[in-house]
């Protein structure tokens, strides 16, 4: 029997919740997780969390689940428990109908005192901190995961996620994907909290090149133009994420500053490519070239200067900085702004247009310093035949889409999404290309990579 999942929007059960389009959509079984989320018809906010009840029925990978728990008894529950529950993300939140939630998991009902319980969800490993992603504005669900498993083979750490099928307080709001944070963890970045004096101050630390809008120390040096030349008026802001600023004590304030500024200057010396004091004595090379291959693949809009994490363990381990893939909604020519939808050019090279269109958020001058280093430029040609040979092969990446996009298709999740929030053949900002439907986005989808691959390997002097 099917259970019929609804809401009447001038009910206001949640006033400021953002019910779907239309949210009496039908759901009786499907191939993806089911996330029960209730919140008793609190309103979530962006800022301050609220209290929820999670519960995730998964009865394993092949199997159906179904929404109608009274007929199917059964069932296994992946995890039930007690969250914290409030909206994420910037534009993602800002622009997108279908809003990002942020989770933590709760030994007890949440209160301000409640205690954190690391748990284990859907295979990935345990931990307190969550996030249910929207894909709205990519509109074929899958660009934040292949960007993340281009990367997964070669890079330290790479956030895991899962599809699944969201409903709140009794409301179907679509496909979301359960993810990890890039967050510190066990299982995630495993990193030690800093000390206090000696080799303990020298890390573990998170940043991020992101905003101004939190708690954030001030590059010295501005983002340059193609030529090299400073844009004087902008600034680059890196944000203190794990500890956070309040976590962090002045000593250790101005340790990881200091060092920040050590790579920075460094890599604006006459001397920043000398094998031994240059900028390989601060950055893990191979780490910001898999970075640049990810972000350059997918041409993202937003790589290098939004939700650009980078972290550093203790120089007894390894100080060197390193990168983390994260935000790629807006990639594989999903953005019409920007000349980001171009498979013919380069994304660390994008500041003169960013700057025409009077963004305040511009690419740190690193990426132009390093990409005039021949040493630098040989070892990306180098991995860019790597990742070809291997998971870049272009029959495997098309694959891989093939895979993600049967497990989205097979059971109706597309469908039911697309009835919740109706966009085909609709503009939704910022995308470049208006498909008529999920076949004819995917269709565009692998053939913007195969363009995107042909001329990354011209300019690379790969012949696949």
């Amino acid at each position: 029997m099917a259970v019929l999942l609804t809401v009447a929007v001038a009910c206001n059960r949640h006033p400021v919740n953002y019910p779907p389009d239309d949210p009496h959509v039908t759901l009786t079984s499907t191939n993806l997780p089911i996330v029960w989320i209730e919140v008793g018809g609190d309103s979530i906010s962006r800022y301050e969390r609220t209290g929820a009840h999670m519960k995730i029925i998964h009865n394993g990978e092949g199997q159906l689940n179904y929404a109608d728990t009274v007929a199917h008894k059964g069932q296994r529950i992946d995890y039930e428990g007690e969250i914290a529950l409030r909206y994420r993300g910037n534009s993602s939140f800002n622009v997108s109908k279908k809003k990002p939630y942020s989770f933590r998991t709760l030994k007890h009902p949440y209160s301000k005192s409640s205690k954190k319980d690391k748990v284990k969800i859907l295979g990935m490993g345990k931990d307190n901190n969550w996030a249910l992603l929207a894909p709205y504005s990519d509109k074929s669900m899958i660009r934040d995961m292949l960007a993340f498993e281009v990367s997964r083979p070669w890079m330290e750490y790479t956030p895991q996620g899962r599809f699944c099928e969201v409903i709140l307080d009794g409301t179907y709001y679509g496909v979301y994907i359960l993810c990890e944070v890039v967050s510190k963890g066990r299982h995630r970045l495993d990193l030690q909290k800093p000390g206090r004096g000696g080799d303990a101050i020298t890390g573990d630390y998170l940043m991020e090149v992101d905003y101004d809008d939190d708690v954030n120390y001030v590059s010295k040096f501005h983002p340059v133009s193609a030529s090299g030349v400073p844009y004087k008026d902008k600034f680059i802001h890196f944000q203190y994420k794990s500890p956070d600023f309040d976590n962090l004590d002045d000593a250790q304030v101005q340790y990881i500053n200091g060092r920040i500024d050590e790579m920075e200057q460094v890599l604006a010396s006459a001397q920043f490519a000398d094998p031994v004091n240059g900028y390989s004595k601060y950055i893990d090379v191979m780490s910001f070239i898999d970075y640049q291959i990810a972000m350059e693949l997918s041409h993202n809009i937003d790589a290098y200067r939004k939700s650009a994490k980078f972290y550093k363990r203790r120089d007894s381990v390894d100080g060197r900085f390193k990168l983390v893939v994260w935000d790629n909604d807006l990639s594989y020519g999903n953005c019409r702004i920007r000349q980001a939808w171009r498979t013919d050019t380069w994304a660390y090279m994008n500041n003169d247009t960013l700057y025409r269109n009077n963004e305040d958020f511009l690419v740190p001058f690193w990426w132009y310093r390093l990409n005039s280093d021949e040493a630098f430029t040989a070892q990306f040609r180098a991995r860019w035949a790597q990742y070809r040979q291997s998971n870049l092969r272009e029959d495997r990446l098309m694959a891989v889409i093939d895979s993600m996009t049967t497990v989205l298709t097979s059971h109706g999740a597309v469908q039911r999404d697309s009835q919740a929030w109706p966009h085909w053949g609709i503009y939704v900002w910022p995308i470049y290309y208006i498909a008529s439907d999920y076949e004819d986005e995917i269709a565009y989808l692998k053939e913007w990579i195969h363009r995107r691959i042909e001329w990354m390997d011209s300019q690379l002097g790969y012949a696949p």
